[in-house]
């Protein structure tokens, strides 16, 4: 079977308010490492001050106030400053957000199993849960 190093990568960048993710956002990051669902392979916290000025954290200057003491990044660097440049563009003034690269171990050995096959995943797309949700609701009403 064709084995893949890394799986499919996500990147999030959830928004919040202030510097730093709030606590049950960290809790829920811990349990699917923990549950070895997914892999962290990259964190940054960006924040845009009022007058626009974007800083970068490291996931290292941050790891154990988060509560990510034992966890290592695999791949740091995966996302550089330029994307995370790029992609404070969404984050409002004055607010923050979490960068993180994120593998999919599942969608790893989904992967690795198509290759073996001879299949290739020409194109994946994802459905933000807040649109899934909202259009079963609106199906369900109908």
């Amino acid at each position: 079977m064709a084995e893949f190093e890394y799986g499919p990568v996500d990147l999030y960048l959830v928004g919040f308010e202030g510097d730093r993710p709030d606590d049950g956002s960290l809790e829920a990051i811990r349990e699917l490492i923990e549950g070895g669902e997914i892999r962290l392979l990259d964190f940054l916290v960006i924040s845009k001050a009022d007058d626009g000025a974007v800083s970068i954290t490291e996931f290292a200057d941050v790891s154990d106030e988060y509560g990510f003491g034992t966890v290592e990044l695999e791949a740091i660097g995966l996302v550089a400053d330029e994307d995370a440049i790029a992609l404070a563009e969404g984050i409002r003034p004055g607010t923050s957000g979490a960068l993180l690269a994120i593998e999919l171990v599942w969608a790893k050995r989904l992967a690795s199993r198509f290759a073996a096959a001879g299949g290739i995943v020409l194109q994946t797309e994802r459905i933000p849960a807040p649109v899934v949700n909202a259009a079963l609701a609106d199906a369900e009403e109908e």
